[in-house]
């Protein structure tokens, strides 16, 4: 049940980060949570749109995978979103390690437990 439910949450952050790139880039809030300037935001809104759908789609995979009990996808998925952090964190961005990774470990410890 807990693995359950932080993996709903590590979905729920994924499609918050969905709308961020697709519906909010230009945002100054959103801008100033990503470190961008106005003009690189306005450079860079197909491709944060582009990333967005891809966050999209890890979120709507962890609940398709717990709707249909195949929790090896959502191990997977969990394991994706770990390496994302991580590779973000190896390139500077501190706040993946908590925003992405972190919560995923949690949630795949938890998962991996009820196995």
């Amino acid at each position: 049940m807990l693995g359950s439910i932080l993996t709903i949450l590590v979905a729920a952050i994924h499609f918050y980060f969905m709308y961020l790139e697709m519906v909010k880039w230009e945002a100054p809030r959103t801008r100033k949570a990503f470190g961008i300037t106005q003009d690189l935001a306005s450079q860079t809104v197909i491709m944060a749109a582009n990333q967005g759908l891809y966050n999209g789609f890890l979120a709507a995979g962890l609940l398709v995978g717990l709707a249909t009990g195949n929790m090896g996808m959502v191990v997977f998925l969990l394991c994706c979103i770990i390496v994302a952090g991580l590779y973000a964190l190896s390139c500077g961005i501190r706040a993946a390690l908590f925003a992405q990774s972190i919560p995923a470990i949690l949630a795949l410890i938890t998962v991996w437990i009820s196995l």
